[in-house]
């Protein structure tokens, strides 16, 4: 059961659920940086996978989880789970790091402006939390602004769809694994580790790595870790003590973030692409309003029981 919104747990809740999509924002600059210096996608996304595990693991020990950890590698249920949500987030990784090194910045963030809308219907469907009139009314706007964005593309968004579809799914599962974020994150980091250290080894013997040519580039390739693991545990942590719609809201801040440095470092925004980004935004703003409408009227009603009659 998810905590009352006003609850201690609830701001807490809240608080980690902004902070990381606040970091997902302003991600593409890390490797847009990665790869002003010679790092290629691959190279970025092995590095990920690599030194996240370490940051993972610090996070377990200093939670005192180590025991969840030993005990969800004997739960066949838990582990296949985990190995899925692992193939997901790979997944989603992967095709990030090509679109924010490819000035495909704008239709990566096409892709969490979708994927809130997917976490609603999701939310629907899976878990029975209810969407009103104006959620809907979200939905279909965002709609609107999918096929725009297709036509402004001569292409169907697959960038933008990979991202949302990978990622809601990513979220649906670990809703459902019975791990704490920490434990959780650092077995997928254990699982996903051993394929980037094989890349870059084979980087390595063609001469085709840079992550480890001089201190900067050291420093670069480090980076990942931390970049990569706190706002997958804020994520992860929230996303157990949080509606999927009450997330899903959240969630438009970081694709606005991204579309900011979209747009700063000079990709095509052609009118087409400005029209669908506007029906999108109304979406999240319909969204954004009717969730505020809501929670006044819960206060007033808090408040008018709590009077003496």
């Amino acid at each position: 059961m998810a905590p009352a919104p006003g609850s201690d747990q609830g701001r807490a809740a809240l608080l980690s659920a902004f902070s990381c999509y606040v970091l997902w924002g302003f991600m593409p600059l890390l490797f847009m940086g990665q790869h002003a210096v010679g790092f290629d996608p691959m190279e970025i996304l092995a590095h990920r996978t690599i030194w996240a595990a370490p940051v993972a693991f610090a996070l377990v020990w200093l939670a005192r989880q180590s025991a969840q950890v030993v005990a969800a590698f004997g739960n066949p249920r838990i582990i296949g789970l985990l190995a899925v949500s692992t193939a997901l987030i790979g997944l989603n990784w992967g095709l990030y790091v090509w679109a924010t090194t490819h000035h495909a910045t704008l239709e990566a963030s096409l892709g969490y402006y979708i994927n809130p809308l997917l976490n609603m219907i999701v939310g629907l469907w899976l878990f029975r939390e209810r969407i009103d009139r104006w959620g809907w009314v979200a939905i279909g706007l965002a709609f609107v602004g999918v096929v725009l964005q297709a036509l402004a593309l001569g292409r169907p968004p697959w960038i933008s769809l990979i991202l949302a579809v990978t990622f809601a799914s990513y979220g649906v599962i670990r809703k459902k694994v019975a791990v704490d974020a920490q434990a959780g994150l650092f077995i997928e980091c254990l699982l996903l580790a051993p394929f980037g250290l094989a890349w870059l080894v084979w980087l390595n013997q063609s001469g085709a790595a840079v992550g480890f040519d001089d201190p900067v580039h050291v420093a670069w390739a480090l980076a990942n870790g931390p970049a990569t693991v706190l706002p997958l545990v804020l994520f992860a942590w929230s996303a157990r003590r949080l509606p999927l719609s009450t997330l899903g809201f959240i969630q438009f801040l970081a694709p606005t973030i991204q579309f900011g440095v979209g747009v700063a470092t000079g990709e095509s925004l052609t009118a087409l692409r400005i029209a669908s980004f506007a029906f999108i935004w109304g979406g999240a703003l319909v969204f954004a309003a009717a969730a505020f409408f809501r929670q006044r009227a819960a206060r007033r009603a808090l408040r008018a029981s709590a009077e003496p009659i």
